[in-house]
């Protein structure tokens, strides 16, 4: 369980009666970690290891030898690639300009008695077959648009080199070398850089955690200090970087990994703040800045962000009734609110006025998610994927999404 587990908790209790949270309610939540084991499973974007999924461009994906499935009657579903029977998915899923281009699970496995590390399998859209195929040889995956590239890191973290993987042929095409060692990767925008985050010991650690109403201990997240010491830019096509110390602070916990702004010319990472998802801005030197205007307003933990056109801002969970969810759409500028949308997490704009999200189960009490399309303006979800299924333990983790545009 990870602190967007928590606090994403604690918000869907909160607005159930639609209420906002308090100043200062991240970390209350932080202080409740060793009283509460009710687990929920979103996608994070970036204190769970956030993918970011952009790159180097490539043809739309051939069809492959699945079918693929069209609902019909939906606005724009010429371009929806759906298979709801499918969770974790086997076919390609896609909608508009996003694809999910691979996705993951986390296992837990113990290092000594009392201390452990989350260990993540791949599988990854192979886009001649159209197809998720198992890759069990990579700790990190990012993925570059038009499907065809992934930077990938061996299993050991800190890794000492970068891959760059053919999707289609499994093939390692380049190695990069980096100064220090790194865990996680983040392409820009464009796809012609690449932001290595570093750290001295993996981040993925894990601890024993007691539960006070049982006595029993279970695996949980290793909270302390980061061991992050900074970022790498590398430009992809020569592979040559620039290296950028950041010393750790008190608002940073575990995997805290950098991506880029929207323009590229500056990086964001998640602390803990006064609200949830709350980010720091740095410039590629690693001196802390203030927010871009139209991001300032964003948060680190919904990973659809800001739409392709830049007018609209994906916020967080805002209402839950009737086993159902309400997303927020708001201003970037300004922050205000201007409408709602179906969906407890907003992944991934299809395009400017659509979204694939985290949608719960309405016929089942416990949070049980689908990957959905939903509409702004429409009441409507369309099942883009099959249910992930509880798990109360530790021990492992339901598949975790990770996009890329076309």
């Amino acid at each position: 369980m990870n602190v967007e587990d928590f606090v994403r908790d604690a918000l869907r209790e909160q607005a159930a009666q639609q209420q906002p949270a308090a100043p200062g309610f991240a970390d209350r939540v932080l202080g409740a970690l060793r009283r509460r084991r009710t687990r929920r499973l979103v996608s994070v974007a970036v204190a769970a290891a956030a993918v970011v999924a952009v790159g180097v461009g490539a043809p739309l994906l051939d069809s492959g030898g699945g079918k693929d499935v069209r609902p019909s009657g939906v606005p724009g579903s010429r371009d929806v690639t759906a298979h709801p029977d499918q969770g974790p998915p086997r076919e390609r899923i896609a909608a508009g300009r996003s694809v999910l281009a691979a996705y993951y699970t986390l296992k837990v496995v113990p290092r000594s008695s009392g201390t452990a590390a989350g260990e993540r399998t791949y599988w990854l859209l192979n886009p001649r077959t159209g197809r998720y195929e198992k890759d069990d040889r990579w700790s990190f995956v990012a993925v570059a648009p038009g499907l065809r590239t992934a930077a990938v890191l061996e299993r050991d973290l800190p890794a000492p080199r970068i891959g760059l993987l053919d999707l289609a042929t499994g093939r390692v095409e380049r190695w990069i070398p980096v100064s220090h060692g790194v865990a996680g990767l983040a392409f820009s925008r464009d796809g012609r850089r690449l932001v290595a985050t570093a750290y001295t010991e993996n981040p993925d650690g894990f601890s024993k955690v007691m539960d006070t109403r049982t006595g029993r201990y279970d695996w949980g997240p290793g909270f302390g200090s980061t061991s992050r010491t900074g970022f790498e830019v590398l430009d992809v096509a020569s592979g040559r970087g620039s290296w950028a110390a950041v010393p750790p602070g008190r608002e940073s916990l575990g995997r805290e990994d950098f991506s880029f702004s929207r323009t590229g010319d500056l990086l964001y990472a998640h602390v803990v703040g006064p609200r949830d998802g709350t980010q720091q801005f740095y410039d590629l030197t690693g001196r802390k800045v203030a927010a871009p205007a139209n991001e300032r307003g964003l948060r680190s933990d919904v990973s659809a962000r800001l739409s392709p056109d830049g007018r609209l801002a994906a916020w967080g969970l805002v209402a839950e009734p009737h086993h159902t969810s309400y997303s927020s759409i708001r201003d970037p500028l300004t922050g205000k609110e201007i409408t709602r949308v179906r969906g407890s997490h907003l992944l991934a704009w299809a395009d400017d006025k659509r979204l694939i999200a985290w949608e719960r189960d309405p016929d089942v009490a416990r949070y049980r998610p689908r990957l959905v399309l939903v509409t702004i303006g429409s009441g409507k979800v369309v099942p883009l994927s099959g249910f992930q299924e509880p798990n109360d333990g530790y021990g492992a983790r339901d598949w975790q999404p990770v996009f890329a545009d076309r």
